[in-house]
């Protein structure tokens, strides 16, 4: 899956000097897991993941 790049431009002072700006980005990396045979246990050890609260995983159940 791509990273998402998002770009934002700020103008550093907020009367004059509009050649003078800043740029900041954020990076979204995105990851997928395809578990072909799952157990009850690999569901269980995925949804009990310790992760950082900025993390954001989702699991879903395809058939």
């Amino acid at each position: 899956m791509p990273t998402k790049i998002k770009r934002y431009t700020v103008l550093k002072s907020p009367h004059i000097n509009k050649d003078s700006r800043e740029q900041f980005e954020m990076r979204i990396h995105a990851r997928m897991l395809d578990i072909v045979a799952a157990t009850p246990e690999t569901v269980d050890s995925l949804t009990k993941l310790d992760l950082a609260p900025e993390v954001n995983v989702e699991v879903r159940a395809m058939k």
